[in-house]
């Protein structure tokens, strides 16, 4: 067995790396089963052939969520945070569509609540950018977006 930290042999009954101090099974840049390098992202160890990581790409439903849709949402109805409730992060959509509603409800008064609005438009379409662009990843759950 290997650190997963940093790649030095570990003892089988050993608790924390003597080399780095991490915890065992804690680290993501060796492989516990032949010590070589791996890349974050990596799922299978190239040298030995060993699981890195658990799959994660499905929803515990089964269920796969899409980049593409995520990203047009949040470019297009971001300022009601669509994409964040399709996503998963329920308190930033509630957020999002509850400032934008008081926005729009209170802009015939004062111009203010009329910026928040366009705020809150602005940051959902900068959200939904970085989604099509593949900066956000994951959805709340922290399945990858497909």
């Amino acid at each position: 067995m290997y650190c997963k930290n940093c790649g030095k042999e570990l003892n089988e009954n050993a608790e924390v790396c003597l080399q780095c101090g991490t915890l065992k099974g804690n680290g993501n840049r060796f492989c516990s089963n032949c010590g070589a390098p791996v890349s974050e992202n990596q799922a299978v160890c190239l040298k030995c052939g060993c699981q890195i990581a658990p799959c994660i790409h499905k929803t515990t439903n089964g269920e796969q969520k899409s980049k593409i849709t995520a990203g047009l949402l949040g470019i297009f109805l971001g300022a009601f945070g669509v994409h964040n409730f399709y996503l998963g992060y329920k308190n930033k959509a509630v957020i999002q569509v509850t400032v934008s509603a008081i926005g729009l409800l209170l802009s015939c008064c004062t111009g203010v609540t009329f910026i928040a609005t366009v705020g809150i438009g602005i940051w959902g379409l900068i959200e939904g950018i970085l989604i099509l662009t593949g900066q956000i990843k994951t959805d709340a759950d922290g399945n990858l977006l497909i």
